[in-house]
């Protein structure tokens, strides 16, 4: 870690509550969220609906898919076959937030959230990476709250939603989500939001905005 903090990426296990935590934290330091819209900027940069992307969010494209793009590629059917900027698929969309990722990194200032954000500002001073974690009860509490009718397959669903997560991340950047050498800090989500949100500013040395119209 180099340099002053302008950027932070927030990796999180699903139901870690993480999204909530990197909004909050962004609010408090004065500085823009990029989560879902992360997603939007890469649908906007395709000219495809922004909900055709989120399909693709934290998926792979199928493995018959990418058989089947190998022959698209081959310079057979070059001629033919669709150009690589003309589909949209899981592949394509993960480059286009890569774009976005690094477009946002410039401006500095920014929390990222997920979609290998670590991992595409790996070793870029200025960047501070966290991983948010939490027990499986607590993540199964917040699923069968928010999905009732699913509650009898919480377990199932949490850990598929991480491994979909952990999958992308060894597609596209060839390493392990879930290594503790990636991040700079670990955080339990059950320590609470002002927790994490101390124990950050602790570690960066970043400092909350004065409020406007606050005592001097």
């Amino acid at each position: 870690m180099k340099g002053p903090i302008r950027v932070i990426t927030v990796e999180r296990e699903y139901g870690s509550h993480g999204g909530e935590f990197a909004h909050d934290l962004a609010a408090r330091l004065g500085w823009k969220l990029l989560d879902a819209e992360l997603v939007a900027g890469a649908a906007r940069a395709a000219g495809v609906p922004e909900e055709q992307a989120a399909r693709f969010d934290d998926h792979l494209d199928p493995w018959y898919y990418r058989y089947g793009k190998v022959f698209w590629q081959d310079s057979m059917y070059s001629t033919s076959g669709p150009c690589d900027d003309q589909i949209f698929d899981c592949e394509r969309m993960y480059s286009l937030i890569q774009n976005e990722i690094l477009d946002a990194a410039k401006g500095g200032n920014c929390v990222l959230v997920g979609r290998g954000s670590a991992f595409a500002l790996a070793g870029r001073p200025g960047c501070f990476h966290l991983f948010v974690y939490a027990t499986m009860a607590s993540k199964r509490e917040w699923f069968e709250r928010s999905f009732p009718a699913q509650a009898a397959r919480a377990d199932q669903e949490i850990i598929a939603a991480d491994k979909r997560r952990a999958a992308v991340i060894k597609r596209y950047f060839n390493q392990n989500w879930c290594d503790r050498g990636h991040y700079h800090i670990l955080l339990n989500a059950s320590v609470g939001t002002e927790g994490m949100i101390d124990a950050v500013l602790a570690a960066t040395g970043l400092h909350v905005p004065d409020a406007v119209g606050s005592n001097q």
